[in-house]
């Protein structure tokens, strides 16, 4: 498909190169590789991978890259569930889908810990990205897609979150005076009826700060008889109160199209997982693919805030 074609389906363009990574790029044994948010160091760019072993569960890897687009990964994996200590009952079937956000120059990750009794979210930090502190277990079982704002809202810490209930999944606001203890929760935007966000939705990249708002890229999930289909849309939320929208897209920014995102271990996969922008708001997008690479795509900022909604 052409780069012409794309731009007139989805508003995110497709980097010629992808998929960015793919399992023949992981150097140690491993079934797949996706959903890895990229941080912004002096040396460059760095992708936290989630890797999926050949046991079946998944752990976190490390890609560098100068420019963004040509990666090298670690040799080993840089974190690894939990075998002992309060963490490792809540993480026996794995750890899954960072999310990275600087605070007060300080790099959290939220992650997912999967144990028996379901996910929970967890918080850990990292001062070289190659060891990890594990914080807190942030929430109770049947909650994933956490993800911290960059900066505090009148004076308390912020996450969105993806709790499940009844069934439902809806992107959920949360406060915290200290990362550990939360609270104040309130419901931002649920699935939609009818849309390609009707069965399932949650956060996916670190909210972005505009003089507009808060504008967050998610995940929506639309059930067919063949399957779901996840895709990527977007949501501006009041700066001062983000549980307030202001205004949420109506069709999705990214679609599962090429190959690459509509076969592998999870078919018709675009998994938003974090952006980088430039200091002339030019954007990469880094996207999981099928639960099997990672892509890229590219915008700038005022494309999406203009051509979005």
């Amino acid at each position: 498909m052409s780069n012409h074609k794309q731009a007139q389906l989805d508003l995110l363009r497709r980097w010629e190169g992808n998929p960015a990574i793919t399992i023949d790029d992981i150097p140690f044994r491993a079934n797949t590789v996706f959903n890895g948010p990229p941080i912004v160091t002096d040396d460059g760019v760095y992708l936290l991978l989630r890797v999926e072993g050949q046991h079946g569960y998944s752990f976190f890897a490390l890609a560098r890259s100068k420019d963004g687009l040509n990666f090298t990964i670690d040799e080993k994996p840089v974190m690894l569930p939990a075998k002992e200590g309060p963490f490792a009952k809540y993480e026996t079937k794995g750890i899954e889908d960072p999310r990275v956000t600087i605070i007060d120059g300080i790099c959290y990750v939220v992650y997912t810990a999967v144990g028996p009794c379901g996910p929970r979210i967890a918080l850990a930090k990292t001062e070289d990205y190659i060891n990890y502190e594990r914080i807190a277990l942030i929430s109770e079982p049947g909650n994933k897609d956490g993800i911290l704002f960059p900066k505090k809202i009148r004076g308390r810490y912020a996450r969105l979150d993806r709790p499940i209930g009844i069934g439902k999944g809806s992107i959920w606001v949360s406060y915290s005076p200290d990362l550990i203890n939360w609270g104040d929760s309130e419901v931002i935007i649920s699935p939609r009826g009818g849309y390609w966000d009707d069965y399932r939705i949650g956060a996916s990249v670190t909210p972005i700060e505009t003089e507009q708002g808060w504008l967050e890229i998610y995940h929506g999930v639309k059930m067919t008889s063949a399957g779901p289909i996840y895709r990527a849309g977007l949501v501006l939320l009041d700066l001062e109160d983000p549980a307030k929208v202001i205004k949420r897209g109506d069709s999705p920014i990214l679609s599962p199209r090429e190959d690459y995102e509509r076969i592998g271990d999870i078919g018709n996969v675009c998994f938003a997982c974090g952006a980088v922008i430039d200091d002339d708001g030019n954007m990469k997008i880094y996207y999981g693919a099928a639960d099997t690479s990672i892509c890229i795509a590219t915008c700038t900022l005022n494309q999406l805030l203009e051509e979005g909604f």
